[in-house]
């Protein structure tokens, strides 16, 4: 589980169950070695080394969801990796004055969820980027863990019991959230490269294809003359978004029922594909949903909670940034 802040994403989710090891004790480790302090929050040092890694974690998490290059973006992400390290540095110091101490029995019995699932303890140690076994460390940045859980748990309380009303209420704000996925049945004809003595050759020939289809041609019928092998589909049956090639999805689920596809291509070929039925998403009822309705309302209310308490330590803390402003021109790419 990343230790990032995201734009929208809860606190608590974060920081209730995430690795202490990369939240907590290396702010402090790591700063004091460090020759540039770029943030100074409440006295606690953290250096450009440690703010470059959060940055090209942010980073990295949006490029890889969005898929492009997001240099122009820089600037936002420089930002947001700030916000996360300060936001961490103040959780830490609250939970160090509000918890000094901690059971070690609270520590280790953290420390083995943790080991069990990272599915061992070799595994574990890789996944920290921690090539030799320091016990002591390891307890020093779980123990901080297990500090800020007592804090948060502190924050949060009372917890509300919702009513039935205020149940129903979160469901029809959030009923986006419990929806059916969309389902479309689709029908294809797909030609394969492999053994072809010229692309252009098949292109025209699922050109042609389509001009039959487009005068009336039975699809079905068509796509039993050329398809490749018995065991080549045709009929795909009903499915899903993110069942399939996400380029075969894209043309699919943007088309009319009994419409027909331009040609277009893949990694298995050239396809024409058709609709042949479609099932709205639509409401799962209120019942059916009612217990993941009573955890959002519950985490939307721990969402309330943790946000004021650290806008608070925001408000309260000292914090020096004697970083440079960043004009995104060092793109990296």
């Amino acid at each position: 589980m990343t230790a990032v802040f995201m734009p929208g994403s809860p606190g608590p989710r974060i920081y209730a169950t995430g690795h202490a090891l990369s939240n907590l004790a290396p702010l402090r480790s790591r700063a004091i070695i460090a020759a540039t302090m770029a943030l100074i929050i409440n006295g606690e040092h953290i250096d450009d080394e440690i703010i470059e890694a959060e940055f090209r974690q942010i980073k990295g998490h949006f490029e890889r969801t969005l898929q492009v290059a997001c240099c122009e973006r820089d600037p936002e992400f420089r930002g947001m990796a700030k916000d996360n390290l300060i936001s961490r540095a103040l959780l830490g110091q609250e939970s160090r004055r509000r918890f000094p101490e901690v059971p070690e029995a609270d520590v280790t019995a953290r420390l083995q969820r943790l080991i069990d699932e990272a599915g061992g303890e070799t595994q574990f140690y890789l996944n920290i980027g921690m090539p030799v076994k320091d016990e002591a460390i390891i307890r020093e940045n779980v123990s901080g863990g297990v500090r800020l859980d007592k804090t948060l748990q502190e924050i949060y309380q009372p917890e509300p019991e919702p009513s039935e009303a205020e149940l129903r209420t979160c469901y029809e704000k959030n009923l986006k959230h419990y929806m059916t996925d969309e389902e479309i049945k689709a029908s294809h004809i797909t030609k394969s490269l492999q053994g072809a003595t010229s692309r252009q050759d098949v292109y025209q020939t699922m050109r042609d294809l389509r001009s039959q289809l487009l005068a009336g041609a039975d699809f079905a019928r068509l796509a039993e003359e050329h398809r490749a092998d018995e065991q080549q589909q045709i009929d795909l049956g009903w499915f899903k978004r993110g069942e399939f090639m996400e380029e075969f999805e894209i043309i699919a689920f943007s088309m009319g029922e009994g419409e027909i596809s331009p040609v277009f291509t893949t990694q298995l070929g050239f396809h024409i594909c058709t609709v042949t039925g479609r099932k709205p998403s639509v409401a799962r009822p209120f019942e059916e949903v009612k217990e993941d309705v009573k955890h959002r309302f519950l985490e939307e209310h721990r969402d309330r909670k943790f946000n004021t308490f650290l806008e608070k330590l925001k408000t309260a803390a000292k914090i020096e940034d004697t970083d440079p402003p960043d004009e995104g021109v060092n793109c990296g790419h």
